[in-house]
């Protein structure tokens, strides 16, 4: 009895027909193409306001709103930008800052960088502080007088959801306020 159940089985399976499916290497490139296409965050700026004002330093606060249009998260690694008072110079920056890290050589555990989910924004803010040395009286007194003219520019490094997957991307960016 078992002898012919055995048989039964085999039976079933090599007269059983085995159904392939046949997927054409054109679609499967279509598809890896369009997962691996990111496309670029935006970036804003958000504020730029003078807090404080003496006679020895100011401090001034400063924040972008960084907007990711992909469905996918993107971790944004590390903002760079260069501050400048347009009246004073628009050539000699008078500060400048880096928010977040980027990590060298191997995955660095306490990185200081920022997971975006995906179609979301999040601001980023810097505190900067000015030393007066009294050798830029104009500087000082558009900053007193809460009249500067701002540029700010600077890059973004950002990449897809994970350190290690995907290229890193790079977003220059530059405001007049």
């Amino acid at each position: 009895m078992a002898i012919i159940a055995l048989a039964a089985s085999l039976g079933a399976i090599l007269f059983s027909g085995s159904v392939f499916v046949n997927t054409s290497e054109e679609k499967i490139n279509q598809e890896t193409q369009t997962i691996q296409q990111v496309q670029s965050i935006s970036i804003e700026l958000s504020d730029i306001s003078i807090t404080e004002v003496t006679k020895r330093e100011a401090i001034i606060e400063i924040s972008f709103k960084i907007n990711n249009p992909n469905p996918g998260s993107v971790i944004v690694q590390v903002m760079d930008y260069q501050l400048f008072e347009t009246e004073f110079s628009n050539k000699k920056q008078i500060s400048g800052g880096q928010i977040g890290s980027r990590p060298q050589g191997m995955v660095e555990f306490g990185s200081n960088y920022y997971t975006l989910l995906g179609e979301n924004s999040i601001i980023l803010k810097d505190k900067i502080r000015l030393q007066n040395t009294g050798n830029t009286p104009e500087l000082w007194s558009a900053l007193e007088n809460n009249t500067a003219k701002w540029r700010v520019s600077g890059d973004v490094f950002f990449n897809l959801s994970s350190m290690t997957s995907g290229q890193e991307n790079e977003l220059h960016f530059e405001f007049i306020k």
